[in-house]
């Protein structure tokens, strides 16, 4: 077994064998969502997430071991490196042992123990940790030179060298850190020229604070963090001193001397100044990744839930961008989301035009056949709501508030201006909302994930380790919908298995050029796109009205030969065989099993034949909240009110109810019972019906819960 197979096994519950055919098929330049999809056989039927622990810890160990080369060439350089040396850093199986290991032998910059020992005290710091010397002051006194006048100033800096080699020893080091993952507080205590400030109010929880740091949770710790950051607050992190500083002595001390009296002052040096800030740090930047961790994860859910909301298809929508004094952003698109009309409309306050926005709407409505109305639930939703639930319309129209978390960044990015460079950013944001209703999955891909709204803490949390979770939910999400390779845009096409964003950038000018692709074979002639771009990306790419069925299905052509000898065997051919319940339940799997394919690829061919290229996804829903509740004013204690639920988060989640404040529904107030896990109780876009518990108009906060 690898050392890297072994690693990885260590740190997850994943069968070596499984470990090792997912790290030969990366090595293949295999992305996950192919080796999820198309070699279950090899992994044991690994799932993403599995198939994603997998890669972080390959990458982990691979940073161990680039760091173990690291630190073994510059103690062979120093002449440190003694063959036992380097058993201990090449048997190192976590970053922190190896930086403890290494850290007598670092340079030093000029510290008080290094000053002493160019002042000539090592020897004498040796007689003391020796706790053998009588008289201590009368040796001390032999180490004095031109810089060391007293017998004290000389104990004092051997006492300097002392606390240095304490901190530096493994065991001593290790104590502290179990320490302080057991009993260690996080306190905080509010600036006092900060404490009346009005942005400082947000943070009064934590103006006098302290709980475990262990078992703080990643909202609250990211919070304490931020609110330091800002400037509103001191953060300590605390242990018991005396307790500590008692069981280093009782690793040291062997005697009642004058050595043990210099060793018991160094030893408390050593805690307070060397031991106490370097552990603390540590033990708080743990906590962090931590917390970083659990607020990557709960993005990461809200991400993958919020693109895979419900898509309305391909319908013809009037999409509305609303607004007051600057009126409401107009534009109608075609039913594959081309712009066809826009215009804006000025129905509310000052110039309150409502008969003409009716009529206007009305107008559109029938020229350009419309079938939805897509509504951005910001500034002036409800009320352009209203507005358009008294337009008579001549067939009938549904009715959509959507959420523009977003759609302001999208429409003045670079990727709107390439889209619409002859319109303004209020058009692009229009067309964006609608779109947004129609395929959620393929609009939402243009922005930052971050821009979305749906994190916690997102800006505060480890930047690089959050766009790569969060390009991987948009990467498996969009391989697990599948993408029409003839209407998709090209950021869509980027996130496919084996295409990346040049490969996207010649799908479309290939599609420019020569218009729709008739086959999944016909892919091999985009330049640059060889046999593994097909390989890993043919699967997911979908061909509408393709002569062979299969092209537009999740089947890889790969196992096409198997499916015409499936219906060969049924006397039958492929087109009867798709959709054909009857035929495909009295199909025999076991017969078309062999070493290369087993049962998991094959249920997942029958479940594809069964209905071709089905979207996983649920289709949307019209929602309408309550028309009384327009402002926080307007909601009272009590009321039971229709709520989307917009965000989810480790201790409950938000719930728009129609105004510019969400409300929260605490975890405690989720349900009856004991809840563990939101996730469990809720999705995002969820309908749900909330009651208000509570209503703080001045810090602008609800209380909801779901409870019966």
């Amino acid at each position: 077994m690898s050392q890297i197979t072994s690693f990885i096994a260590k740190h997850t519950t994943i069968s070596n064998k499984a470990i090792n055919a997912t790290l030969k098929l990366l090595s293949e330049d295999c992305s996950i969502p192919f080796i999820a999809r198309y070699r279950k056989e090899l992994t044991g039927n690994l799932d993403e997430v599995a198939l994603g622990e997998i890669v972080n810890f390959k990458t982990l160990f691979e940073n161990l071991e680039k760091r173990k080369s690291s630190i073994s060439s510059t103690l062979q350089e120093q002449g440190d490196l003694t063959p036992e040396l380097k058993d201990k850093i090449n048997n190192c199986e976590s970053l922190v042992t190896l930086e403890d290991l290494y850290l007598p032998y670092k340079k030093k910059r000029k510290t008080k123990a290094e000053i002493a020992r160019k002042q000539g005290l090592e020897p004498l710091a040796k007689i003391i940790m020796s706790q053998n010397a009588d008289n201590l002051e009368q040796t001390a006194k032999r180490f004095l030179n031109t810089e060391i006048k007293t017998a004290e100033t000389a104990l004092v800096g051997a006492r300097h060298i002392i606390a240095e080699w304490i901190s530096e020893r493994q065991d001593i080091r290790a104590m502290l850190r179990q320490n302080m993952e057991r009993y260690a507080l996080i306190t905080t205590k509010v600036k006092s020229a900060q404490k009346t400030e009005e942005k400082a109010q947000k943070y009064r929880d934590y103006f006098d604070w302290s709980e475990s740091l262990s078992r703080c949770p990643s909202h609250r710790l990211l919070a304490i963090l931020r609110a330091e950051t800002e400037g509103y607050i001191r953060l300590k992190i605390e242990v018991d001193q005396d307790r500590i500083v008692n069981k280093i002595e009782s690793k040291i001390i062997r005697s009642h001397s004058d050595c043990a009296t210099q060793i018991q002052l160094a030893i408390e040096d050593s805690f307070k100044r060397l031991l106490l800030p370097s552990i603390s740090n540590e033990a708080l930047q743990k906590a962090k990744a931590k917390a970083d961790d659990q607020a990557i994860l709960v993005f990461s859910k809200n991400l993958k839930q919020l693109l895979l909301a419900a898509p309305l298809g391909e319908k013809r929508i009037l999409a509305i961008d609303p607004g007051f004094r600057t009126g409401c952003k107009v534009v109608c698109l075609d039913a594959q989301g081309n712009l066809k009309h826009n215009e804006t409309i000025f129905p509310h306050a000052p110039k309150n035009d409502s008969i003409g926005a009716i009529k206007k709407i009305s107008q559109l409505a029938e020229a350009y056949k419309i079938e939805a109305i897509a509504i951005g639930n910001g500034t002036a939703s409800r009320e352009t709501e209203q507005l358009i639930k008294k337009v008579h319309f001549k067939h009938d129209v549904e009715v959509y508030i959507v959420s523009e978390a977003g759609a302001s960044i999208y429409s003045a990015s670079k990727i709107a201006r390439a889209e619409f460079p002859n319109y303004d950013v209020t058009v692009r944001g229009a067309v964006s909302i609608g779109r947004r209703l129609s395929d959620p999955l393929a609009e939402l891909v243009k922005l930052d994930p971050k821009s979305i709204g749906v994190g916690q803490y997102q800006h505060d949390v480890d930047q690089a380790k959050l766009k790569g979770s969060l390009d991987r939910v948009v990467e498996n999400s969009v391989n697990t919908v599948g993408v029409n390779i003839n209407t998709a845009s090209q950021y869509l096409l980027s996130y496919v298995s084996g295409i990346g964003p040049k490969l996207a950038e010649n799908i479309i000018a290939y599609r420019t050029e020569n218009g729709s692709f008739g086959s999944r074979a016909e892919i091999k002639k985009v330049p640059r796109l060889g046999e593994k771009a097909f390989q890993q990306s043919a699967g997911f790419l979908r061909i509408k009205d393709a002569k062979n069925p299969l092209d537009d299905s999740a089947v890889h052509p790969e196992r096409y030969a198997l499916v015409n000898q499936i219906a060969k065997d049924r006397n039958t051919d492929v087109a009867a065989l798709i959709g054909n319940t009857a035929e495909l339940s009295a199909i025999n799997l076991e017969f078309y099993c062999n070493e290369s394919i087993g049962l998991p690829t094959l249920k997942d061919i029958l479940t594809e034949l069964e209905k071709p290229g089905l979207d996983v996804r649920a289709k949307a829903k019209v929602f309408t909240f309550n028309k009384n509740i327009k402002t926080i004013s307007d909601v009272q204690v009590g009321q039971v009110l229709p709520g989307i639920v917009n965000n989810i988060t480790n201790f409950g989640c938000f719930v728009d109810i129609g105004i510019k404040e969400s409300g929260l529904i605490h975890i405690s107030n989720l349900a009856d019972g004991f809840v563990s896990d939101v996730n469990a109780h809720v999705s995002l876009q969820e309908h749900v019906i909330v009651k208000v518990l509570e209503v703080d108009i001045n810090r602008k906060r609800i209380q909801l819960s779901l409870k019966r």
